[in-house]
């Protein structure tokens, strides 16, 4: 039986990202249920606004074809993203826009994403964990043909919800993030 591939990472470009921690652990609960997982840092993949202009002039900037590749090489994605003003980031947004062209004239469109399944969590240092984000954030998923796991999982206080190694230092979020990641590697099995 094949091992499922898993591609996790935060939403965010900030170097301690608290949602870069929460891929991470969600990561190792994946990892523990039998996948292959990719943990990666958007913020490793520089690339402009998506901007048609710019694609019909330039193509596809090269941080993008990169991480085209890997979204192509994985049946899963681990999505810790972030609130920003109530809603996803940009840089997440920016980063799935980017992926989703086609890059030859014979690719369909959103091939690389379209039949993937994603969980999805946040943490966020508001009272709500990042739910608001993860509303918009699961009906954006599913429009472009990535079925989205019922469950995720919200840790509201995040700034207060870390030690300094990059874990939860409550063991039932602990537990709740690792599952969520056991759930992915459970239905790509």
């Amino acid at each position: 039986m094949k091992k499922p591939r898993i591609l996790a990472f935060g939403g965010s470009l900030r170097a301690e990202s608290f949602n870069q921690k929460l891929a991470a652990i969600a990561a190792q609960g994946a990892r523990a249920a039998g996948a292959e997982v990719t943990l990666i840092a958007l913020r490793d993949f520089r690339m402009p606004l998506f901007d048609e202009d710019l694609e019909a002039a330039e193509g596809m900037p090269e941080a993008a074809r990169k991480l085209k590749a890997l979204f192509a090489e994985h049946d899963g994605l681990i999505i810790a993203s972030p609130e920003y003003n109530s809603t996803i980031t940009a840089a997440l947004k920016n980063a799935i826009d980017w992926v989703s062209r086609a890059t030859t004239p014979d690719e369909p469109p959103l091939s690389v994403l379209s039949g993937k399944t994603a969980a999805i969590l946040a943490a966020s240092p508001g009272g709500y964990g990042g739910s608001r984000g993860l509303a918009q954030l699961r009906p954006f998923l599913v429009n472009i043909g990535i079925t989205v796991l019922p469950d995720q999982v919200t840790i509201p206080k995040a700034h207060e919800a870390f030690d300094a190694a990059g874990n939860l230092t409550d063991p039932v979020q602990t537990t709740a993030v690792k599952g969520l990641g056991t759930s992915l590697a459970a239905k790509l099995a």
